[in-house]
């Protein structure tokens, strides 16, 4: 019998299982795993896939050997705010945030091992999940507010819930990278392990998870989530259309502009 999830062909995912643990990779290196249309489309429907299955018992999601994710892929992102109303782009922008709630919502136990840079969307997705190992070396960036737009994705209450109110604002407002030590000390990751040894890592963890009774333990996820994210929709519903206005500014037009020329912006408030 053909598995729907196992045995299919993704096109920028490699998904393998052993036994109880699945792995999902990134697999676009042309693009160093840039989250374009067809790879947050896919990460989303293989975590729908994975959700409620019971003979799933932890999930490892991993990059490459030298770089998770270059993050949102700038000419898809260019692409789904070209849409003809404002309203059919709002619509579009959805699948960033769609693809972190659905792998928040996986019901097994989710593992990142993250080596090199894992930049934008690729650390929104990261902190949607339970767990984040990080190789040395391997850093957390978020660019968007020094180029002139919010971070949307619904990120920032969970990146508040792990790392605290000002070390949040510290790391969302600078766009400075954070490194696997920074990460640690802040609780943004779980355990760091020498330079190219995260996705083995991973896996003695998802083997500790696998090794335990399943039931109490997704029922633990659930309850610390409820905890947790009570709060989460209400204060971050509106990022989208926050998105919507300052991708709209002249702030973000010269924000974009210097990133390419590698110069710094020069920003009015307009």
């Amino acid at each position: 019998m053909t598995d729907p999830v196992f045995d299919r062909s993704w096109t920028h995912l490699a998904v393998t299982r052993d036994g109880p643990v699945a792995t999902v990779a990134l697999n676009r290196p042309e693009a160093r795993n840039a989250l374009n249309t067809l790879l947050m489309q896919e990460l989303t429907e293989v975590a729908r896939a994975l959700r409620l299955r019971t003979d799933v018992l932890a999930v490892i999601l991993a990059g490459g050997e030298r770089y998770f994710s270059a993050g949102a892929d700038l000419g898809g992102v260019q692409a789904r705010t070209a849409a003809p109303s404002v309203l059919e782009t709002r619509e579009a922008i959805s699948l960033g945030p769609d693809m972190c709630r659905a792998w928040e919502e996986v019901e097994a136990v989710t593992l990142v091992a993250i080596e090199g840079y894992c930049i934008g969307g690729g650390c929104a997705l990261a902190v949607s999940c339970d767990f984040r190992i990080m190789g040395e070396g391997a850093y957390l960036r978020l660019p968007e507010v020094p180029l002139g737009i919010n971070m949307s994705w619904r990120s920032i209450p969970r990146i508040t819930t792990l790392a605290g109110p000002s070390r949040a604002k510290r790391f969302v407002m600078f766009g400075e990278p954070a490194d696997a030590a920074t990460c640690l000390a802040w609780g943004m990751a779980d355990e760091v392990v020498p330079a190219g040894e995260a996705r083995a890592a991973a896996g003695r963890w998802a083997a500790k998870v696998a090794a335990l009774p399943p039931l109490p333990v997704r029922m633990t996820k659930e309850a610390v989530n409820a905890t947790a994210n009570a709060l989460h929709h209400a204060t971050s519903y509106m990022d989208r259309d926050q998105y919507l206005l300052t991708v709209r500014t002249e702030d973000f037009r010269e924000g974009a502009t210097a990133f390419f020329e590698k110069r710094p912006g020069t920003f009015s408030g307009n």
